[in-house]
């Protein structure tokens, strides 16, 4: 490709189902398209990384495609080049629509708890890629009436705007975003601002079940600026600077039917921070790895970050201290084959001294590629608490990890997961609508440690199961529909024998 330019850039965009197919060409999916509106030819356009005139360049072809890929109202996205004349190629971009005027009627159970919401959302705008949802929301926390507004290219400008407005029973949630991100590899400059405002009532747990409450109110604003020399040798280095201000305030909680066994410390936090970003331009393009009859892209390069910030009593904090965080992740081997991602984090304030609130966590994913329907996946997980603020309690049960036991069913400072997981990926279509795969699993966990509400001794739990996956095509919502059954292979007796989870989620 090197040494040529781009001349045309041609969009081809097609709609939701191929009339062309005999098993598409139906009554009902010729009114679904006739109703659907295509995504905008300068919606996709904008996203590139090129235009007419420009030096071809592979990066710019192929990152341009990921980038379309990650919108949820495409289902595929691919750019190819083809030689016009002497030194001169055309691009050709092709983009396959989903349906994104849904009628949100959710419903998921994990942990012996349900979730349901209803509503209606838009994912895509007047074809314009901007999202708006409004929507009932239940789950075991609270009720929530809910807007969200998102465009993640703002007319066409890479400007992202996040807004978000909630009215719940037990307060409210405010969220307004607004800034240009890193979008590429190459990206040279980056800014924004956020602001937050939420009220609400936090809930202790203990083997599942309620024990204690109190009331948080949380307020924070942000704003940042990025530089980078863009993509250099393979690798992208970027560093960002910022102002935060981040308030805490904890309560009693109003009627509460639960006693106060202890209610965290205000705090407030108010500091410049510089953060530091080193990523490896290294992604494979994979299928039936994490999702189900649809292109993936992996990043298995090597990935740090790390962000450091000093509160002082004479910017407004109500104590001096450093915070520090930082991340690091890295893939070995190959998408074809076998292949691991590793993850390792640390995040902490240091006070008079001493580390508080310090998390250390780190994950290892194995992936075996048996065969093209075929794949053996091992996880491992773990986190380390230290001196935690009482609201950053470590749990596990349901959601988050264990699937044949209750939400939140132990509780601690620490943690550690184990899963192993047989998929299975099908060519079975129903409908031309849905992808169809399976799972069977076993779980081993624990959470334990220094907990404020419970002194049990919280031993190592079990469970296997099985369940189907769903993988959307058609539709705008999540990538995948899991619906799980789960068996607990101890705990107490108020375990029921048999766990039914069903939800939607991003992967496998």
């Amino acid at each position: 490709m090197s040494g040529k330019t781009i001349g045309r850039v041609v969009i081809e965009r097609y709609n939701i189902f191929d009339l062309a197919n005999p098993e598409e060409n139906k009554p009902l999916y010729r009114l679904a398209n006739r109703l659907h509106v295509l995504t905008r030819d300068d919606t996709i356009r904008s996203q590139l990384l090129f235009e007419s005139g420009d030096e071809l360049s592979k990066n710019s072809l192929e990152e341009s495609a990921r980038l379309l890929r990650q919108n949820r109202y495409l289902h595929e996205a691919t750019i190819s080049a083809v030689p016009a004349s002497d030194g001169v190629a055309d691009i050709y971009v092709t983009t396959t629509d989903v349906w994104t005027l849904i009628p949100k009627i959710d419903f998921s159970r994990s942990g012996g708890e349900n979730k349901y919401a209803f509503g209606i959302k838009e994912a895509n705008l007047l074809g314009t890629g901007m999202a708006v949802e409004l929507s009932r929301k239940s789950d075991v926390d609270r009720d929530s009436s809910r807007l969200k507004v998102v465009d993640r290219n703002l007319g066409g400008s890479r400007y992202v705007l996040d807004m978000g407005l909630s009215n719940n029973s037990d307060g409210h949630f405010r969220r307004l975003s607004l800034g240009k991100p890193f979008f590429a590899l190459d990206s040279r400059r980056a800014r924004g601002v956020n602001f937050r405002d939420d009220d609400s009532i936090d809930t202790w747990y203990e083997r599942g079940e309620e024990i204690a409450d109190y009331r948080h109110k949380a307020a924070r604003a942000d704003v940042h600026l990025g530089w980078s020399r863009g993509l250099k040798d393979g690798w992208t280095k970027r560093i960002t600077s910022g102002f935060v201000y981040d308030d805490n305030e904890f309560l009693d909680a109003p009627d509460s039917d639960y006693p106060t066994l202890v209610i965290p410390e205000n705090r407030t936090l108010v500091y410049p921070f510089v953060a530091v970003e080193w990523l490896e331009d290294r992604f494979e393009k994979a299928n039936n790895i994490n999702q189900i009859g649809r292109t993936e892209d992996r990043f298995m390069g090597r990935r740090f970050t790390a962000m450091l910030g000093a509160a002082t009593n004479w910017l407004g904090s109500d104590r001096d201290a450093l915070l520090l965080n930082a991340r690091a992740q890295a893939g070995f081997g190959s998408s074809k084959q076998d292949s691991m991602i590793l993850t390792a984090g640390i995040d902490t304030r240091i006070e008079d001294g001493d580390a508080v609130n310090l998390v250390v966590d780190f994950s290892a994913r194995f992936f075996r590629k048996q065969s093209k329907k075929r794949l053996g996946f091992l996880a491992l997980s773990g986190i380390y608490g230290h001196e935690l603020d009482l609201e950053n309690r470590v749990v596990i049960g349901g959601e988050s990890g264990l699937r044949g036991y209750p939400l939140r069913y132990q509780s601690g400072d620490r943690r550690v997961l184990f899963t192993a997981e047989q998929r299975f990926f099908s060519d079975w279509y129903p409908f031309r609508l849905f992808h169809v795969g399976a799972a069977v699993f076993y779980d081993v966990g624990r959470a334990w440690g220094e907990s404020p509400v419970s002194s049990l001794e919280n031993e190592w739990l079990h469970d296997v199961g099985f369940g189907l996956r769903l993988g959307h095509s058609r539709f705008g919502f999540g990538r995948v529909t899991h619906i799980d059954i789960a068996f607990p292979l101890n705990g107490d007796d108020s375990i029921d024998a048999v766990q039914l989870l069903v939800s939607t989620k991003q992967t496998f």
